[in-house]
């Protein structure tokens, strides 16, 4: 170390640490106290005026952090002009480095604003997360799930996950309903019969085709039927109709389900 780096601070002695303990105690102290009093009076709030409240907790915390500092590093440091551009240079490349993700985040949201992989209004997954992109913003999108939770994503998400779209900018959404039946059985009013509980639905959109595939496995026939709502929020409510409908029409025409067969082999 040479002596402008040695130059670059001042020299600790006792008042300079009684400086710093007063700056250390009195900001743990506000930060207690203001944090306890927000918590406070946010609990004897209502409504959003709680909830505001709430937001300030970390927002004063921040502040208060932020002054301390300021008054710590004139203590510590010569605040000459040569050493304050050499201390933001290194604040700045720490910052920066920690922001990288941050940065990538709106890039890729200036990205995803040409390339539209998805809009408000449309249905997707994100690394296991499915629901319904409510808002696009600069650095994240913001989705609800069928159980009715926010989730933020982040648009950096594009450079390296799988964006599924189950209706891409549009209100034809596609709902697939299982069903698993025994090896014993006549297949073609299996087809007829779902395809009829398909077409019977009330939340069926009728100029989007209806589809019912079948697939053999080792354990019986997988059944599927393809087919679209009237509108993609009523996507879980048109396969609960399809299912249920579904399964009392097969009880019916008496195919066994294929659990019975479950041993020999793995539902797909």
């Amino acid at each position: 170390m040479d002596d402008d780096d040695l130059q670059m601070f001042n020299d600790i002695d006792v008042t300079a640490l009684v400086e710093l303990a007063l700056v250390v105690v009195g900001a743990t102290l506000l930060i207690v106290l203001s944090q306890k009093g927000l918590k406070w009076t946010a609990n004897r709030l209502h409504g959003h005026h709680r909830f505001r409240a709430f937001a300030l907790v970390p927002l004063v915390r921040l502040a208060i952090l932020i002054v301390a500092l300021s008054m710590a590093v004139p203590v510590v440091i010569d605040p000459s002009l040569q050493n304050m551009i050499a201390l933001l240079g290194a604040v700045g490349l720490a910052i920066g480095f920690a922001l990288k993700d941050y940065v990538s985040s709106l890039i890729a949201g200036v990205v995803a604003a040409v390339e539209l992989p998805y809009r408000p209004g449309d249905w997707v997954e994100i690394e296991g997360t499915y629901g319904e992109v409510v808002h696009v913003g600069m650095r994240t999108i913001q989705m609800v799930t069928p159980d009715d939770n926010l989730v933020s994503i982040p648009h950096l998400k594009i450079w390296g996950s799988a964006i599924h779209n189950a209706n891409n900018g549009g209100d034809s959404l596609q709902c697939v309903a299982d069903f698993y039946v025994h090896p014993d059985h006549d297949a073609a009013r299996i087809i007829e019969a779902l395809r009829d509980v398909a077409l019977t639905s009330c939340y069926l959109k009728f100029d989007r085709p209806v589809a019912v595939v079948a697939c053999e496995q080792p354990w019986g026939t997988h059944y599927r039927i393809r087919a679209y709502p009237v509108d993609p929020r009523q996507q879980f409510r048109f396969v609960t109709d399809l299912t249920l409908r579904g399964r009392a029409m097969l009880g019916r025409l008496g195919a066994r389900p294929a659990q019975a067969l479950a041993g020999l082999g793995e539902v797909g």
